[in-house]
This record gives C-alpha cells, structure tokens and sequence, in this order.
C-alpha cells in the first residue's frame, strides 16, 4: 500500500509539472484522448463499492446481489446514449456549469451546487472507509489510521495537479486494481477445479478448517442446521467461557467482543434475512425475502440512471477534446468495466467457499481482502498475494476519491467562492476532502455496495432527469428544472436518510424507502415536463441555438470552445 501511494505521487508530478491555468486543473484543458480518459474514467468508477463490497455482497446474497456489476456497467450505456457526446459539446466545466448555459438560471445553477457536494461528499465516505477496513484487515492499525492516511494521499495530489495530474495516476490505478484481482481469482480458480468443493448442494456452507470468528458487532445469526462449537462471550443473553455451545434451528444473538470457534466440517451460520443454505444463496428471490422483485427494479433504475448523474465521472467527459472522442472513451469504459466485473464476481462467488467465516461475523466486505491468505495459507505465497490485493484496494479508494474530491473542488471554487483562481479551487480540495473524513471517523462503517447505491439513486433522481431532458428537450423551463431537481433529490435523500436511521420497517413501503429510485425517478421527470408545460414562457429565447451547440457535429464549430477560439484569432 505504501508503494501504491509512492507510485501515485510520482505519476502525479508528472502532471503537476503542465499544469499552469485553471483549465489544466479542472479539465486538463481538454486534451485528454479516449484511450487515456477510459482508462482514468475506469480507475476513478471502479471504487470500495466496486473491489470490496460487490464481492461481500455475492458472497452474503448469491443471485440477488449480480444486479450491481451489471447495473454499474449498464449505466454507461446510458451515458453513451444519452449524455457523452452532447456534455462535452456544451464546453461546461462542472453540471451546475451545464445548466446554467442551458437554463440561463443563477438559483437552477445554485441548487446543483449543493447536490453535487451532497452526492460526492455521501459517495467520498465509503470510499475513505474502505481504506480503514483495509488497513485494519491488513495490519491490525486502527481504522482510522487507513481513513486519515488515504485523505491526506487524495488532497495532496489534488492540490498539487489537479485534473491533469490525477489522470495520470487513475490510469495506472485502473490497471493495478484489475492485475491485484485478476491474479488471485485464477490460482482461486485452479484450487476450486482441483478440489471437490461445490456450490450445488441443499445445506449451508461448511468450514473448510477448525476456525476462529471475532464478533465485532452484535449480530443475529440464522441457524438451518443444529451446530457445536466453542464460545467466549455474550450469546442469547447469557455469558460464557470457552464453553461448549449448541444451536438448534432458529435465530440466535451475539454480542461484540464474542470470540467463536467452529471444527472443521460445521454447518455455518449466517447473519439473519441472508441465504442460509446454498441452493437458496444460488436462486434469485430466495424464500422469506418479500418483495424482492420491487427492490430489484428499483436498484437497477438507480445504477443505471445513476451513473450519469455523478459529478465525478460527468467532469471527465468535459476533458475529452471533442465529442466524438468523449463517446468513443464511454464505449472504451463499458470493456473495461466488464473485464473487471467478471473478476469480482468470481472472487465473490469463490470466497462463500474459502470464507465463510464471513458470513458469521457479518464482515463480507473483507472477502476479496482474506481470500488469498485462505486458498495459498499464511505462508510466504499467501502474505505476497494478500498484500497485491491489499494494494489494489488502496488504489481503488486513492483513484475514486481523487476524481470526487476534484469535482467538490471545482464547484466549491467556482459556484461558492465566486473564483476561477487556481489558488482557490486548492484551499476548495481541501475543505472537499476534510469533511468527509470528520464523517467517516465518525460515524459508523457502512455496507460498501449499499451506501453508494443509495447515492446513485439521490444522483438518478436529481441530474439525470436534468441532463436527459436539457440536452434532448427543447421545452424544459429553469422553473421545471428546478422543481424537478429538488422533488427528486428532496425525496430520495429524505428516503436515504429514513433507511440509513433504521426506520424504513416492513412491506413495500419500507422497500421503496430502502430503494427509492422508482418513485422518486419519475416523480422528477414528472414534475420536471409538468411544471415547464406550465411555464412555457421562461423558456430561454435562444434554446434552438442552445441544442445546435449540443448536437451539431464537432466540424461545423459551433461548440462554446470553438466559437472562443475563433473570437481569440480575430481579436489578435
């Protein structure tokens, strides 16, 4: 890990030593090619929800959880359909920057300000987290030691270079992430082909070895099969002492500080509400999981509507020098997600059969991290590949991080301090990054996969619909967008709020307040056609010429950069 932010450093400078205007920091003065931007775009996207969680999920969920690689990848689609090329035409440096050109509206312009800090800032706290949970997996420090360590790294390199520097090192980290799981889901693979080990069989897991699980948070575990093991702490209320426990079919509570020992051979328990057995855990809408098909439209409305309502990744379309190069970059990006994804799901899928003891502690997000040690042992090879692993986590929280903190920046600097000074837009990466890391010691470790999927729905529920219908539109009025920009994110955060504070409760109620995206989605398209129906005449004047811009091919010159361009030439 400390190579991996040696390494960092270094790539970084080499963009520092370019960057002279504001242009260079925030859009690297719009020179970066496909091949170079897709593999940034890769690096920053594939985040602690993408390494860690994705793989903790399908190792707790099985099925169910294989709708987040595919909707984090679909969503480009997306991005490729709808918004790519026509973003970058608008020559805007950030989205409020996007709507203010389209919208004329200084309050539209204020009011995506504040959600992009909100969505970067919820979206920066997992990622900070992640990088404690590595650091306290890998070495036993603190967590937050890793949280600290990993913000100063991120601020750092933003301060310094900006949006060119950090290119740079996001395409490296893209390609450390995807070597650091790639090679351990092969030797993974090899053992599992050589073995007998099999998911298809109606039982729970078993452990493969006599195993030790420290509880660090009460849980509640789910019991299919009577099982005998060793106990030391505070089990169904009652206290105990390397005393010998059995538990029959039911629910059972520990508390934090419980150190459990299992033989080999045991039937594993599970955290209540998962798959407890392996035929349940291979079928998607297992038995007792109500309304299941709800949450599932609804997650796939949020990664795939969500994905182009990112700050951090809508600002790397803004570095393309054209529009045609901005698309090519998202088709380039949809590889190389999926390359990814695949891996990931392997190791999640391999890991319900190397760790299960996982699946007791209720820590799943470790999965990809341990996986290594439990196939190769503790020996030399095992600690070599465990610290690749652990290296490629670290990259994915640095890359991640650094484009949100870049994004936060450029709309701190530009909309809140008024200023296109490159030494505002610093003391901005500053504040960017040292609010989420104040929340991320503070508040308690989330779900990777979960917490940013409920970032993408506020982001589905907010700039989406502001970006389908402002580049595809000619009707929307900034009173619409307006309206439809604080129903959608109004509800979605108040939803998100609701879920995260363990007040959602039961029925589908509680499910579309634990997945918000299908009500709170349309009900902003809605409120956004209605509302500018309404108001037809706030509808700027110059709106044909506004889509011109945004539509015409990049040859006829129409486009904001160009037409500066050609005012610069005849003014000299």
């Amino acid at each position: 890990m400390g190579l991996v932010a040696l390494a960092s450093a270094v790539i970084g400078s080499l963009g520092v030593r370019v960057v002279r205007s504001t242009s260079d920091f925030l859009v690297a003065s719009r020179t970066v090619g496909p091949a170079a931007n897709a593999g940034a775009i890769s690096g920053e996207y594939l985040s602690a929800a993408s390494f860690l969680g994705i793989a903790g999920l399908i190792l707790r969920d099985g099925a169910d959880a294989l709708w987040y690689p595919v909707g984090f990848t679909a969503g480009y689609l997306a991005l490729v359909l709808f918004v790519s090329a026509p973003l970058r035409r608008s020559g805007a440096y950030t989205v409020p920057d996007f709507a203010e050109a389209r919208l004329r509206s200084p309050l539209l312009r204020k009011i995506c300000t504040v959600f992009v800090v909100i969505i970067g800032w919820l979206y920066l706290l997992p990622q900070l987290q992640g990088a404690g949970l590595t650091v306290n997996t890998v070495t036993g420090l603190p967590s937050w030691t890793g949280v600290v360590a990993a913000a100063v790294v991120v601020v750092a390199t933003v301060v310094l270079g900006g949006m060119r520097s950090i290119t740079f090192v996001q395409a490296f980290q893209y390609w450390l992430k995807l070597t650091a799981l790639a090679l351990p889901a092969i030797i993974a693979l090899i053992f599992f082909l050589s073995d007998q080990r099999s998911f298809d069989r109606p039982a729970p897991p078993q452990f493969p070895d006599r195993t030790t699980v420290d509880i660090r948070t009460d849980v509640v575990l789910q019991v299919v099969t009577p099982v005998n093991f060793i106990a030391t702490g505070e089990l169904d209320g009652l206290p105990h002492a390397a005393a010998p426990i059995r538990w029959d079919v039911g629910t059972h509570t520990v508390d934090a500080g419980a150190v459990l020992e299992f033989p080999s051979g045991s039937a594993v328990p599970v955290v209540a509400g998962a798959p407890a057995k392996d035929e349940t855990w291979l079928s998607p809408f297992p038995a007792g999981r109500d309304n299941g098909l709800l949450a599932t439209y609804s997650l796939i409305l949020a990664l795939f509507l969500g994905t182009m309502g990112l700050p951090h990744v809508l600002v790397r379309f803004y570095t393309n020098p054209d529009g045609r190069a901005a698309r090519r970059t998202a088709v380039v990006v949809l590889a190389l997600l999926g390359g990814f994804y695949v891996v990931v799901t392997l190791l999640g899928a391999l890991s319900r059969l190397y760790t299960p003891q996982l699946l007791v502690s209720g820590d799943t997000d470790a999965a990809v991290l341990l996986l290594p040690g439990a196939v190769l042992g503790s020996g030399w090879a095992g600690s070599l590949l465990g610290g690749l692993v652990a290296a490629g986590a670290w990259a994915a929280f640095l890359s991640t991080s650094s484009g949100l903190v870049v994004s936060i920046a450029g709309v701190l600097s530009t909309d809140v301090l008024g200023s296109s000074r490159v030494r505002d837009f610093r003391m901005s990466a500053v504040v960017a990054g040292a609010v989420p890391l104040g929340l991320s010691v503070a508040v308690t470790r989330l779900d990777f996969s979960e917490a940013v999927a409920l970032v993408f729905a506020v982001a589905a529920s907010t700039f989406c619909p502001l970006l389908v219908l402002g580049v595809w539109w000619r009707g929307l009025t900034d009173i619409g967008a307006i309206a439809g920009v604080l129903v959608g994110g109004l509800t979605s955060a108040g939803a998100v709020a609701v879920s995260l504070a363990g007040l959602g409760g039961p029925g589908w109620i509680g499910v579309l307040l634990y997945r918000p995206a299908l009500a709170t989605v349309p009900a902003a398209f809605l409120t956004m056609v209605v509302v500018s129906r309404l108001t037809v005449k706030h509808r700027p004047a110059d709106v044909d010429q506004l889509l011109l811009r945004l539509h015409a091919p990049e040859r006829l010159g129409l486009t904001r950069d160009r037409l500066e361009e050609r005012v610069k030439r005849s003014s000299g």
